[in-house]
């Protein structure tokens, strides 16, 4: 298709209708969108990181009233491990299998935080606790800042992706922007992956 499109551009009338149409286009959209891809996944990442952070206090605390609950603890440790250790390619927004696999890594620690939440309930003494209700604030704002980054960052690739598949954008792409390649985006890995903690502690049981 590319070299059909370049024995075209010879043709002189199909030269100067393609450069009157590249006049009217954007011609620097696929280049300005994959920016905006690449600092929507700056924040996608930026959110995870600050969640994690807060995993190690957040186990310390539960820990200090409900030791019992070792299973639970564990699981959030193992998964907060997975996430930490899980070396990020610097092209994994064109590898699907590296974002399958971040997504796969973070969705077990949102399903383990959850599980976590849950148990606290059953502990008065826990939910009362300033050091438990700052940490359980701190991660619900960060679940909704991750949500609205997730969000930010699937309208990114759509966008981006749509310029390549549509023309002028096609024809733009394929011959100012070659290397330029469909983004993947998030699809839920796991169970409920999509929905965010729930972290809202009433007083009764």
């Amino acid at each position: 298709m590319i070299f059909d499109f370049v024995t075209r551009l010879k043709n002189p009338f199909f030269l100067l209708v393609f450069a009157v149409s590249l006049a009217a286009c954007d011609v620097n959209a696929v280049p300005r969108l994959d920016e905006q891809v690449s600092a929507s996944w700056s924040q996608v990442e930026n959110q995870y990181q600050r969640r994690a952070d807060l995993v190690p206090n957040l186990v310390a605390t539960v820990q200090g009233f409900a030791t019992q609950e070792r299973e639970v603890l564990q699981n959030v440790v193992e998964a907060r491990a997975k996430v930490g250790q899980m070396q990020i390619p610097d092209n994994i927004l064109q590898n699907p299998d590296a974002l399958k696999m971040f997504e796969q890594n973070q969705g077990a620690l949102s399903s383990a935080l959850s599980r976590l939440l849950v148990v606290a309930e059953r502990y008065p003494d826990l939910k009362s606790n300033q050091n438990f209700l700052a940490l359980q604030s701190q991660l619900e704002g960060t679940e909704n800042r991750l949500a609205v980054a997730r969000r930010d960052y699937i309208a990114a690739v759509r966008d981006y992706n749509t310029e390549l598949r549509t023309i002028p954008g096609k024809w733009i792409a394929s011959v100012m922007y070659p290397e330029a390649e469909l983004k993947p985006t998030f699809t839920a890995t796991v169970e409920n992956a999509d929905q965010a903690p729930k972290v809202n502690f009433s007083s009764g049981s």
